[in-house]
């Protein structure tokens, strides 16, 4: 669970430090930087899963594309940062199995860890250019101290014990030491200075150490690891939800999981329902209720559901998802709405009880008719830990963060899980750039920051809250109420029996 992110010199975040709690929703208008932030947690789940150029090239540009590594950094007129930092506080599981199949248990499970990155200066003219690991460092935070790094509401009896725990006499798991071509990172063993430390030349390291951790040299270091791996972008892509899946597949004892794009969800649900690790309050159940609790929850959603089943076709060796409505009639996967399967797969994801680590999710209210973003708002939230109850695996250490746009969507969510973007113009040593600014609402546990940045205006917040803004003409110089030819036409809004209904906005085309 990652509680506190830092990050500078990454495209347009600079200086840039914000806190997370179970959910949290990100606003801003197009192009203010909102994606940046999810690229930046992107970033870092892949450097602790691949070499440093590889992890960079898979985080995207501006166009979508596999990055130039030089766009990553943040940009002054046409040079380039020389570097960037990003800081993350995490919050573990206790064990997890290494890439040899080996168990590992962390000494400690509330842990900060530290990256810098410069372009090799040897390559800044070249495509795709390199990266050099200029620090690296990977500390804890005491059980004493946490109180002060929580900063969202939760049970200190209940979440924070059952979440956080272990200790550590000596900080550092992963340490850098020296400068310049003598720099070197240490991966320190579990037993602290009675095991001698492992040493690397950072400047020939291909890869960060973390990305290499393994159970039996540091445990803790490989928890770390298996935390920022679980970190990932949820790009649900309608084509994908819709395909049918093969059978072998879900069949195999260790099931499949729902792809970053939607993809497995007929296989999700197929294992999810058929696996004996599948219960209801602690009692196992059968098949046939588990998709009945799929339904229900998808008929608080979507009017006319009756089941929602996984047809096996034994010849083809494929498994189609298909919903049927009231009058009996089956639909398949392919023949469904995007809002329906979008449903379909985040209501998969909070049956994965055995799934934990950080959702992200970019605009989720697409597809969706508004008057049920409330609802999937709420399913949302769902699938977030508790951090009023104990974490098992009823309750898994999972968040979920998400970014929108959408005046239906801020108007929902808790005042406390907002927060909101903004461009901001900086100077520094006599140059201008803009960077993006991260701001909470006033009164929430999110300014209770030492360092916190200033509460967003209220002003801000009226394009959310009353979208049509009562002025006399819009971006593209018409006058309300008008055509492009200057014809007086009568909108939606301009109705006199709507506007009693219309908060705020009695006055709008008046």
């Amino acid at each position: 669970m990652l509680t506190r992110l830092q990050v500078s010199g990454f495209k347009n975040l600079v200086d840039v430090d914000v806190y997370f709690g179970p959910f949290t929703c990100i606003a801003g208008a197009n192009g203010v930087g909102k994606s940046n932030l999810f690229d930046a947690i992107r970033f870092l789940s892949a450097l602790a899963d691949r070499p440093l150029v590889e992890a960079a090239l898979s985080v995207r540009d501006e166009g979508g594309r596999a990055a130039d590594v030089r766009s990553l950094f943040h940009q002054i007129g046409d040079q380039p940062a020389h570097e960037m930092t990003l800081e993350a506080e995490m919050i573990t599981p206790e064990t997890a199995l290494d890439d040899f199949g080996q168990e590992a248990r962390a000494s400690i499970t509330f842990l900060r860890y530290k990256v810098t990155l410069a372009l090799r200066q040897e390559d800044q003219g070249r495509s795709p250019g390199s990266l050099e690991l200029l620090h690296e460092e990977l500390t804890h935070i005491t059980i004493r101290d946490a109180n002060k790094h929580l900063l969202f509401p939760h049970s200190a009896s209940q979440w924070r014990k059952s979440a956080v725990s272990g200790e550590r006499r000596t900080p550092y798991f992963i340490s850098t030491d020296g400068t310049g071509s003598n720099r070197v990172i240490r991966l320190h063993q579990d037993g602290g200075s009675s095991g001698r430390p492992l040493s690397r030349q950072a400047a020939t390291l291909p890869r960060t150490v973390l990305s290499a951790a393994s159970a039996a040299e540091s445990p803790t270091a490989l928890l770390a690891r298996r935390e920022m791996q679980s970190w990932r972008l949820l790009q649900l892509e309608p084509s994908a939800l819709r395909k049918p899946d093969e059978l072998a597949g879900a069949e195999w004892p260790s099931g499949v999981h729902l792809g970053s794009d939607g993809s497995h969800l007929a296989a999700t649900l197929y294992h999810l329902a058929r696996s004996s690790q599948h219960n209801v309050a602690g009692a196992f159940v059968d098949e046939a209720h588990a998709y009945g609790q799929v339904a229900n929850r998808l008929s608080e959603l979507i009017d006319d559901v009756q089941s929602v089943s996984i047809d096996r076709d034994e010849k083809r060796e494929l498994l189609t998802l298909y919903v049927t409505d009231r009058n009996g009639a089956s639909y398949p996967a392919r023949a469904l709405s995007d809002g329906t399967l979008r449903f379909l797969a985040l209501l998969v994801l909070a049956l994965e009880q055995d799934s934990s680590g950080l959702i992200c999710l970019e605009e989720p209210e697409n597809g969706i008719h508004p008057g049920r973003i409330p609802a999937l708002l709420r399913l949302l939230q769902a699938i977030a830990t508790d951090a009023n109850e104990q974490v098992s695996p009823d309750n898994p250490l999972r968040q979920v963060i998400i970014s929108t746009h959408s005046p239906a969507a801020v108007s929902q969510v808790p005042d406390d899980s907002l927060i909101v973007a903004e461009l901001k113009n900086t100077v520094r040593v006599g140059q201008q750039f803009k960077r993006v600014g991260f701001s909470a609402l006033p009164d929430t546990w999110r300014m209770r920051a030492s360092d916190a940045a200033p509460p967003v205006a209220k002003g801000k917040l009226l394009d959310y809250l009353n979208p049509v803004p009562p002025h006399d003409g819009d971006s593209d110089g018409h006058s309300n109420g008008a055509d492009g030819n200057g014809h007086r036409v009568r909108r939606v809004i301009d109705r006199p029996d709507l506007q009693l209904l219309l908060p705020f906005m009695s006055s709008v085309g008046e």
